[in-house]
């Protein structure tokens, strides 16, 4: 314990005589000073170009880093101070070496480059280890202790023939992966954004292009990644041949809805905007993705319907080849009505609906049987808009008939039946 005691004075009286050296103090006041003038000047100046950056519409991703780097405006501001007390130091030829000054200002500015650029990505977490691992490789680079840490990490291992695995490389292969994919998802996302407004192209092919792009530059980062790590990619092939396996035994329901979301794409049965029918589901498609389909119905509810479903079981697409529809009402009405009447109202009460085309195709009625209760007729109109909906449309048109016949003094008739009691037999006893 006393040892111990001992250590730690003469560690303390060490560190206060190195820091009690005019060369040094100097720097160490000089490096907390400077960013008191750095703070006045970024909250005077940083307001007025917040409020112009604010600006800029239609580009989210660059707003986003210009408003990160005016956050730390103060920052630059304090580089640029040291930066000319360094250059003033050296200029001077003041006594002492200006080295901490010099790192100082390289380590701010590191870090200041580093949270901004980081903040183009989106996940908070990703964008934290981003910003740890480079400002500590930057660091470690400054201090020049990038080979003292390379090597103790390296030990870390074990070889595995030619190849060795380490925690130094583990770390670079998470590093090199992690910015690969992040360039593929970026640069994928920016094509894809490209291709959805060409509008020579249809939306079944925009999309098609769009995952092709996607996918193709997700595999180019992995097959980067490994080749930039040295590992031989034809050491790879008993690895493929049992994830080949695994897919076929395992993964069967994902590759089936990849595949099938191919052929949709291909065949171009199905696109988004259009107005499909799946079992008890109506709706629109949103949009076409990988391993689903994303059906909107009526009432705002998003179903994700998988791809294989649009391949093996009946859909009903009602904007296949156009979106012009035929709908059918079926009504009746009371027996003492003139049936050429009826057919006469019934054609103006659904034209006077505005959904209702009444110029191309008008609406027609006929009369189909005598009934129980009533003469039943069946009115057929067209629309051209499946994807706002077809109960609403009858339901106006249903209303409409109601309101005519009103005005008409038709009766729409509910069911009756007539009852017929008979008196009872006696039978006389023989």
């Amino acid at each position: 314990m006393e040892k111990i005691r001992s250590t730690a004075i003469e560690f303390g009286q060490l560190a206060i005589d190195t820091l009690s050296q005019p060369q040094i103090l100097w720097q160490l006041v000089a490096i907390g000073v400077l960013f008191i003038p750095a703070w006045f000047l970024s909250s005077w100046i940083e307001p007025k170009l917040e409020q112009r950056a604010r600006g800029i519409r239609g580009m989210p991703g660059l707003l986003r880093i210009i408003i990160a780097f005016l956050r730390r405006f103060e920052w630059v501001f304090y580089v640029l101070l040291l930066a000319a007390t360094y250059t003033i130091a050296t200029a001077l030829e003041v006594p002492g070496n200006s080295y901490i000054v010099y790192s100082v200002m390289l380590l701010s500015g590191a870090w200041l480059l580093i949270s901004v650029v980081s903040h183009a990505m989106r996940s908070r977490l990703l964008r934290q280890i981003f910003a740890f691992a480079a400002w500590a490789f930057v660091a470690a680079t400054i201090l020049g202790i990038t080979d003292d840490i390379a090597a103790l990490l390296d030990s870390a291992g074990f070889n595995l023939g030619n190849f060795r695995l380490s925690i130094l490389t583990a770390v670079q292969a998470a590093l090199i992966l992690g910015v690969a994919l992040w360039l593929s998802f970026s640069i994928g996302g920016f094509v894809d954004r490209r291709i959805q407004k060409i509008d020579e192209l249809t939306p079944s092919l925009r999309v098609l292009l769009g995952k092709i792009t996607r996918i193709s530059l997700v595999i180019l980062a992995v097959v980067i990644a490994i080749s930039g790590l040295g590992i031989d990619l034809t050491a790879l092939t008993v690895l493929s041949g049992a994830v080949g396996v695994g897919i076929g035994f395992g993964l069967q329901k994902v590759v089936s809805n990849f595949i099938s979301g191919i052929i949709i794409l291909l065949d171009q049965s199905i696109k988004p905007g259009d107005t499909i029918s799946l079992g008890d589901t109506f709706g629109w498609i949103r949009e076409l993705r990988a391993r689903f389909v994303s059906v909107v119905t009526r009432d705002g509810r998003e179903f994700l319907i998988p791809n294989e479903d649009f391949i093996t079981r009946e859909v009903i697409n009602w904007s296949f080849s156009d979106k012009y529809v035929r709908l059918d009402v079926p009504f009746g009405v009371a027996y003492d009505s003139n049936p050429h009447e009826v057919i006469r109202l019934a054609i103006e009460a659904a034209g006077s609906v505005d959904r209702v085309d009444n110029a191309n195709t008008p609406p027609v009625c006929w009369m189909t049987g005598f009934g129980e209760s009533s003469l039943d007729f069946k009115l057929r109109f067209w629309i051209d808009d499946p994807q706002r909906g077809l109960t609403n449309i009858r339901g106006k048109v249903l209303l409409a008939l109601w309101d005519t016949f009103k005005e008409n003094n038709i009766g729409i008739p509910f069911p009756h039946r007539e009852v017929i009691f008979r008196n009872p037999v006696t039978v006389k006893p023989g």
